[in-house]
């Protein structure tokens, strides 16, 4: 029966599984992503190195992701997983121990890290066209903002967990250095969990076989939606990387002092909003389809967010940040049902991976550009402008170029 309301449906074993490996990742990120920047600030790199350090991470990330991806459906789902989890750990122990710039550039590229507290490397892609596998399509988008829901949930409570844990150490005595190390080394044995977690994954999760030939991009058919939708989502996810949770995170401790405890609790609320806007995404696409619903909410959560470095008061800065959450992630299960719902069964895994690497691979340049903002007082706060500017001409485009083609809409 179709989800019209935004009901959890119901979920066999793999489907319930990818919701916990989901969750413990997202939980992973959020505790990370509070305290990354302040770990290298502590380690004593500067504004515009940390910026670089950022992007040469998200760019292993996406190079990470293109290989493992566009292979999942062909080599299998699940292996590919299990491999991504032990990257996690690659990255994770290297930062942990060492504070030598190279040593870290080569663990951030060649491992699985997240600095803004969202979804990096080959997990998302595989996972939801494992998640399309096993379930029927009118329950798509219900799947899918539950799932984000999940993601949410637990990167609000890692963030939490993540900054008050970094201040109790430090109340205690550890220097903030190592109380920070303390949260890297907790993000590897995430990556330990997780890898035994994929390895329960049934057979039910791997792509079915297909008689057409794939591209190099493991696509056919849907090739050329697929890259139009990639080459848009390259652009919101640039506009994105100049506010990444880690730089904002940091923004907050620059311009007003906030502890690492504080930073915790807001992007604790700033994610549970977030994953309570997916809800409602459900009931909205049902009415007017996907697209619209992801260039309705977006537009205006745009807007809020150019307002946060305009406000003068710290109250007012959360205000306006979590106002934005509130209505902020509303485009991405809807996105995720599109993106799905608009390319063959054999495809999604490489479709999902092609679109998330164009999503990684425009995140990826911006830290670097917005770390030295970040450095001068006057320009700290023009990453938000950017990143409001350019998100709404993305939602322009999304609009104008897929108005008439809303595959998603309206579901009954």
């Amino acid at each position: 029966m179709p989800l019209k309301n935004g009901s959890a449906p119901p979920l066999g074993p793999d489907g319930r599984l990818l919701f916990v490996t989901r969750a413990a990742r997202m939980f992973s990120y959020g505790f990370l992503s509070v305290v990354l920047v302040l770990y290298l600030a502590g380690l004593g790199f500067s504004e515009g190195r940390i910026g670089l350090l950022l992007t040469l991470t998200l760019v292993g990330d996406t190079l990470i992701s293109l290989g493992i991806t566009l292979r999942a459906d062909r080599l299998g789902r699940r292996r590919m997983l299990i491999l991504g989890a032990a990257l996690m750990v690659m990255a994770g122990v290297p930062f942990a121990l060492s504070g030598d710039f190279g040593v870290l550039v080569l663990a951030a590229t060649f491992g699985v890290i997240s600095p803004s507290g969202h979804e990096v490397g080959p997990f998302l892609a595989i996972e939801q066209a494992a998640l399309s596998q096993v379930l029927p399509e009118d329950r798509r988008t219900g799947v899918f903002a539950w799932y984000h829901l999940a993601g949410s949930f637990a990167t609000a409570t890692g963030a939490l967990a993540g900054g008050w844990t970094a201040q109790v150490l430090q109340a205690s005595g550890l220097a903030p250095v190592a109380s920070y190390r303390v949260l890297v080394f907790a993000y590897a044995a995430v990556g330990l969990i997780l890898a035994l977690l994929f390895a329960r994954l049934s057979g039910e999760v791997e792509a079915p076989p297909s008689a057409a030939a794939a591209g190099p991009l493991g696509l056919h058919a849907s090739k050329g939606v697929v890259l139009r939708l990639s080459a848009l989502f390259s652009l919101d996810a640039f506009a994105g990387g100049f506010v990444i949770q880690s730089l904002v995170a940091y923004w907050f401790h620059q311009k007003f002092g906030v502890a690492p405890g504080m930073l915790g609790s807001i992007f604790f609320v700033a994610n549970i909003l977030a994953g309570l806007s997916a809800l409602y995404a459900v009931r909205l696409a049902g009415r007017i389809g996907l697209i619209r619903t992801m260039v309705y909410t977006h537009v205006p959560s745009n807007l809020l967010l150019i307002l946060v470095p305009l406000m003068p008061s710290l109250p007012l800065a959360i205000g306006v940040l979590l106002l934005r959450f509130s209505i902020s992630q509303m485009d991405v299960p809807t996105r995720q049902a599109y993106t799905m719902q608009v390319v063959a069964p054999d495809e999604r895994s490489a479709a999902a991976g092609v679109t998330g690497i164009a999503r990684t691979t425009g995140a990826a340049i911006s830290p670097v550009l917005a770390g030295p903002l970040l450095a001068v007082p006057a320009l700290a706060g023009l990453p938000f402008f950017i990143a409001g500017s350019l998100k709404l001409l993305y939602d322009l485009l999304l609009y104008r170029s897929f108005k008439a083609s809303d595959a998603g809409a309206p579901e009954k």
